[in-house]
């Protein structure tokens, strides 16, 4: 009786494994700690993880509105209670997912909104995402207010080369 559950363990375990998209069920935790604007570690269950907003990315923190993303960021959510949805590893292997409020917002869509966030659009939530951030850019929200706004990850290049 006990050796019919292997194949499914098995099988439950490969997937988790191989399969990056694989998403748990959403689950309420705590912000520990905002460490960037997109970037937090979560309290639940016992344990601690540092995830990332899915389909964001903030500016760093030496980086023009990086410490403003990270203040909003904090001020959002800061030592509040959460619900995490769509928990997955991204091609990276980060721990993503969407942050709701308790109103349900998505603190990476607002973030979005107030022009403190690049939306990545590789995914067809990014590119929906991606409409937001028009409406940023022609407001002049935020980093869009620069001329010329360096998105973080042409950024770190620049310093790399720097170093």
């Amino acid at each position: 009786m006990k050796f019919k559950s292997f194949p499914i363990t098995g099988l439950l375990l490969a997937m988790a494994v191989i399969g990056p998209d694989v998403s748990w069920a959403d689950f309420r935790a705590s912000v520990v700690t905002v460490h960037e604007g997109d970037r937090v570690t979560i309290h639940h269950n016992g344990r601690s993880e540092m995830i990332y907003l899915k389909n964001i990315d903030c500016p760093e923190l030496k980086q023009p509105y990086g410490k403003q993303a990270t203040r909003t960021t904090l001020a959002y959510i800061g030592g509040r209670e959460v619900v995490i949805h769509g928990l997955q590893r991204d091609r990276q292997g980060r721990t993503t997912a969407d942050v709701l409020l308790q109103d349900g917002r998505n603190v990476g869509h607002e973030l979005v909104k107030e022009g403190l966030a690049w939306a990545r659009q590789e995914t067809a939530e990014g590119r929906r995402l991606g409409e937001i951030e028009q409406l940023a850019r022609a407001e002049h929200k935020g980093l869009w207010s620069d001329a010329n706004p360096i998105p973080p990850w042409k950024w770190k290049q620049k310093t790399k080369v720097k170093r």
